[in-house]
């Protein structure tokens, strides 16, 4: 059983890469985890130097530039004395490639910003929503009867409730800000995989493997987490390439309505203050991080379709 899997694997890792679109998606994913980390590297070196970061710092004198691959001859910021240029970025040399918001801060390095937020937010829910998920979920199709009834009505519960407004009590119960995201989205995004599991471990438990460990003595924890599991670990996979899109769109909404993240540039955050400057033909902060948007979630949600064609073994049989 576990060569077939393996051979699963590889299989599906062959047809991805056969594939010229996944390919320029996982290309698309890398170069925005690159960024991220980049964004995240600053962040934490402003915070040990207890420093206002530059993407943060006023300069109305560079109000609504906009996007040059140039030096704009009339700016006035120059490398402060010692500092080094790699925390700087390209602020140090006054270069402003995707121009400047109403109070002369960068764009570009607010996006960068904004992209360390939005893979944070789909990493930390997906380690919060995925044990949860995966956890009810193998119990509740392993054990059945009253453990299953009471897993059934649990999920059926949240799964009721508006999942934005649950959300939203949520992180107004923690408080506004970013842990407040985490546990809004984490805490009730877990639902959908829950079930899928659950179906999936019903059809393996009453197979010759799983009673073949039985009949070995094997505890029922081993038998589920050591022979179960890897053989329907493809949709953990296939949920999480889906759903961390989905994080991002509603950090972005909830930070549009500013219940988000706060003090930080989101990308949520710079779609509302973009907005209202539209009027005054300043498009460039909008544009950028609706282009980020779109790819990072264009990429997600293509890379996910595809894994799921590859690692599903009913779509793969359909197609043999």
């Amino acid at each position: 059983m576990e060569e077939c899997a393996q051979s699963l694997w590889r299989e599906a890792w062959q047809d991805l890469k056969r594939r010229r679109l996944i390919r320029g998606c996982l290309w698309i994913i890398v170069c925005f985890f690159l960024v991220a980390l980049y964004g995240e590297i600053v962040y934490r070196y402003y915070q040990v130097a207890d420093k206002t970061p530059s993407y943060s710092q006023v300069n109305l004198n560079e109000r609504y530039l906009p996007p040059s691959p140039f030096r704009h001859p009339f700016t006035t910021m120059e490398a402060p004395v010692g500092e080094n240029w790699f925390w700087h970025g390209v602020n140090v040399l006054a270069y402003r490639p995707l121009g400047t918001d109403n109070l002369g801060r960068d764009v570009m390095q607010r996006a960068i910003q904004g992209t360390r937020i939005a893979f944070l937010v789909g990493v930390v829910t997906s380690l919060i929503a995925i044990p949860i998920g995966v956890l009810l979920g193998c119990v509740s199709g392993y054990f059945g009867k009253w453990v299953d009834d009471v897993i059934v009505w649990l999920y059926s519960t949240i799964e009721s409730i508006p999942g934005l407004l649950f959300i939203l009590a949520i992180s107004m119960v923690v408080g506004k800000g970013i842990m407040g995201v985490y546990l809004g989205i984490g805490l009730t995004t877990w639902v959908g995989l829950c079930r899928l599991l659950r179906a999936e471990v019903m059809k393996h438990r009453d197979r010759a493997y799983v009673m073949a460990a039985r009949s070995l003595g094997y505890h029922s924890w081993r038998i589920i987490f050591r022979h179960i599991l890897p053989n329907v670990f493809h949709i953990v996979i296939i949920t999480f390439s889906l759903r961390f899109p989905a994080a991002i769109g509603t950090e972005v909404f909830m930070s549009f309505l500013g219940i988000g993240v706060q003090g930080e540039p989101s990308w949520g955050i710079m779609i509302g203050n973009a907005r209202l400057r539209l009027w005054q033909g300043v498009w460039w902060e909008m544009a950028v991080v609706t282009a980020a948007i779109l790819l990072v979630v264009l990429a997600f949600n293509l890379v996910g379709d595809a894994l799921r064609d590859a690692l599903d073994p009913r779509l793969r049989s359909k197609e043999k």
